[in-house]
C-alpha cells in the first residue's frame, strides 16, 4: 500500500487557559509546534480550545483551532463580594465545560490556567483524560496551584515555582515562545531604521502589556521632555490609552526643537502585533512590568531591562519575577513607590550611556532564556496521547 495512501491517526489535544496574552501567546506557541511534530509523524492532529470569550482566545481561531467557549469566574485569594457572582459564574463553566470535554473527548489537555481553565482541567480529570498546565510566573497563580492535583505532568517558567509543585509532575522548562518570534531576526540597525529612528542612537522601548499601564504612561509622558534628551523612545500604551497619551506628549514636547519631536526622536504605538520582533530587535533598553511573558520575551532577545512590577499583582508574583530576572545581572528593579523622576532617569541615563554595561547585562539577559519550552510540551502532550 502506498504511503500517501494510509490513513493517519486521529489525535484530539484541547487547549484551555485565558484572561491575558501572556496566557494566549503560550498556548499558540505549544499549537504550532504540535501542529509541526504532527506533519513530521503523519498524524491528523485535531487542535480544539474552550475557554473564555475575549480577544486573547481568539487568536488561536485563526491559527486553525476550533474554538469553543464557557462561563468564566475570577478566582480570587482575597475577600469580594464579586466573588458570589463569580462562584456562578464557575459552577456554570464548569457545566459547560462537562459537556464540552465530553462531546470532544479529546486524549490530552493543556491547560495554561487563568480566567476559565480550571473547569476545563476539572472535567478533564473526570472523564479521566491526562492533563498537561505550564506556570509562568515565579509564584504560581492560584489556578494553577488547584489545577496541579488533577494533573499528569506540571511544567514551570522559574527554577522558584518548582517548590510549589509535586516533584515527582514537575519540570523547570522555560517559557513557551512562538517560534517566528526568534527566527529571522533584524539587527538593530535595520531594525531602528525600519521603525523610523536613527539607527546610531540609543532607543529605549516602553511596554505595558497588551492593555498598557496607566501608570507608567502617565509618568513616561510627565518625564518626556528629559526623557528624549538621553534617548529616542518607542512607546508602547495600550490600545485604549494611544489617544490620550498622543495628546499629552504634544504637550510634553512643546519645549523641544521641532527636529528632536519628530518621529525619528518619540514615537506612541497601540500594540505591537506582526512588528514585535523588530520593536524588540530595535530596543538598546527596555522598561516595562514584570510579567513572566514579558520578561521571557525580552531574554529571548537578551536585552537589558528596568522592570517596574505591578503592585497589585496576585501574590506579589511581578515583583517576585522580577527580582528572579535581574539576579544573574540582566536589568534593575525599580518598584512603584520608588518611582520617582531623579531615581528613573539617572537608572536610565547610566545604563543606555554605557555600551560596556549594555553588552553585560545583554549577555546577562540572554543567559535567563531557556529555549525549546514549546517543543518540550509538545512532545510530552503527544507522548500522553500515545505518540
Amino acid at each position: 500500500m502506498k504511503a500517501e495512501n494510509i490513513i493517519a491517526k486521529k489525535v484530539r489535544i484541547l487547549l484551555t487557559g485565558g484572561g491575558s496574552g501572556g496566557h494566549i501567546y503560550p498556548l499558540l506557541a505549544v499549537a504550532e509546534e504540535l501542529q509541526g511534530l504532527a506533519q513530521e509523524r503523519r498524524l491528523n492532529l485535531v487542535l480544539e480550545y474552550i475557554g473564555p470569550k475575549d480577544e486573547y482566545g481568539r487568536l488561536l481561531g485563526s491559527e486553525n483551532v476550533a474554538m469553543s467557549y464557557i462561563s468564566a469566574g475570577k478566582i480570587r485569594r482575597y475577600l469580594s463580594i464579586e466573588n458570589v457572582f463569580d462562584i456562578v459564574k464557575f459552577l456554570t463553566g464548569f457545566l459547560q465545560a462537562l459537556a464540552k470535554v465530553f462531546l470532544s473527548m479529546p486524549d490530552v489537555i493543556f491547560s495554561k490556567g487563568g480566567t476559565g481553565a480550571l473547569p476545563v482541567v476539572i472535567a478533564g480529570w473526570f472523564y479521566r483524560i491526562p492533563v498537561v498546565i505550564h506556570e509562568s510566573d515565579a509564584v504560581p497563580g492560584l489556578t494553577n496551584l488547584l489545577s496541579s492535583r488533577f494533573t499528569a505532568r506540571i511544567a514551570v517558567s522559574f527554577e522558584r515555582a518548582l517548590n510549589y509543585f509535586n516533584p515527582k509532575k514537575v519540570a523547570w522548562i522555560g517559557t513557551p515562545i512562538r517560534k517566528w518570534l526568534l527566527a529571522e531576526r533584524p539587527t538593530k540597525e535595520e531594525a531602528k531604521e525600519e521603525l523610523g529612528f536613527n539607527p546610531k542612537e540609543p532607543l529605549l522601548l516602553i511596554l505595558g502589556g497588551s492593555q498598557g499601564s496607566e501608570r507608567i504612561n502617565e509618568f513616561i509622558v510627565s518625564n518626556l521632555e528629559n526623557l528624549v534628551k538621553e534617548t529616542q523612545v518607542l512607546h508602547q500604551t495600550g490600545r485604549a490609552n494611544l489617544a490620550e497619551v498622543e495628546r499629552l506628549s504634544r504637550a510634553a514636547l512643546i519645549n523641544i526643537p521641532a527636529k528632536k519631536e519628530s518621529k525619528t526622536r518619540y514615537q506612541a504605538v497601540p500594540y505591537f502585533e506582526e512588528n514585535v520582533k523588530t520593536a524588540f530587535a530595535a530596543a538598546d533598553l527596555i522598561v516595562a512590568r514584570a510579567g513572566s511573558g514579558t520578561i521571557s520575551e525580552i531574554s529571548a532577545f537578551g536585552k537589558p531591562a528596568v522592570l517596574i512590577p505591578l503592585r497589585e499583582s496576585a501574590g506579589d508574583h511581578q515583583r517576585i519575577n522580577a527580582y528572579e530576572f535581574v539576579k544573574g545581572g540582566g536589568g534593575v528593579v525599580i518598584e512603584e513607590a520608588n518611582l520617582l523622576p531623579g531615581i528613573f532617569l539617572n537608572q536610565i541615563k547610566s545604563i543606555i550611556k554605557n555600551t560596556e554595561l549594555l553588552d553585560k547585562m545583554s549577555q546577562a539577559s540572554g543567559k535567563f532564556f531557556k529555549p525549546g519550552a514549546a517543543e518540550i510540551l509538545a512532545r510530552e502532550i503527544l507522548k500522553l496521547a500515545g505518540q
